[in-house]
């Protein structure tokens, strides 16, 4: 269970809750963006389990400027260099096939400094034009695992898709259900796929302990999130996914 999570309230609570790796990041709601070097070094300190960067500059599309892209080698590196086990990445062509060549480029960095780290390619992998060439793509690159809803709103929309990748990956690479996983369709999703993996952040609600609050002021966009109010990791949830899961896997397996 690889559990993603943008603090350090919700990396602890999610190994607590039976994590095996994270995946950290800024931005939820924006699909996630790289997560500061600090909240990185920190997070490191406070967990055992694995704790993956993602790479991603800002929210919207994986079409990168040059600009865009030289942040993403520079964020590479510190994070290679600050201890990350694992970059999490994902860039695309303006006809929807995977950039390898950038990609490739990134993996590089990411080798040169830390020989042993884990390359995962995110959910660019349900924008591409042709999913079956896009997993070829990137089992040449190197990755060792592809997180995915099967190109759908939701993993458990995109389970044939995903079913499907699995068989194409045959041991390759491993393909990892994403995307709105929760206690109630875990079972479903690893039933009908019988994915090994799966990639979720189970989330609450957790109110401020501010006493002085002002409702009247937003800090983002009139649609943003509750300024007294904070999305974190619940471990209970986790822990009650699990279960399902490790029950699911014995009768798949």
């Amino acid at each position: 269970m690889e559990v993603c999570v943008d603090s350090i309230i919700s990396a602890i609570s999610a190994e607590k809750g039976g994590a095996t790796r994270l995946e950290l990041c800024a931005n939820l709601l924006e699909g996630g963006t790289t997560p500061s070097l600090g909240l990185a070094l920190t997070v490191k300190t406070k967990v055992s389990i694995p704790v993956f960067a993602l790479i991603r500059p800002r929210g919207g599309d994986f079409l990168y400027t040059d600009d865009e892209f030289q942040v993403m080698k520079m964020d590479v590196i510190a994070m290679c260099e600050g201890g990350i086990d694992g970059i999490v990445i994902g860039l695309l062509k303006r006809d929807g096939t995977v950039d390898s060549d950038r990609c490739a480029e990134l993996i590089a960095l990411a080798k040169d400094r830390v020989s042993s780290i884990k390359v995962t390619f995110h959910r660019a992998f349900d924008m591409t034009g042709d999913y079956e060439k896009a997993l070829e793509d990137i089992v040449n690159l190197g990755c060792e695992r592809i997180l995915t809803s099967g190109l759908d709103s939701s993993a458990l929309e995109g389970t044939l898709v995903i079913k499907k990748c699995i068989e194409l990956a045959n041991d390759r690479i491993i393909i990892m259900p994403g995307g709105g996983i929760n206690e109630r369709n875990i079972e479903r999703i690893l039933e009908q796929t019988a994915a090994k993996e799966f990639h979720c952040s189970a989330r609450k609600n957790e109110d401020s302990l501010m006493e002085c609050q002002n409702t009247h002021v937003c800090m983002g966009t009139s649609l943003c999130s509750q300024e007294y109010v904070t999305r974190v990791a619940d471990e209970q949830k986790l822990q009650r996914i699990l279960m399902t899961a490790a029950r699911c896997w014995k009768i798949v397996v």
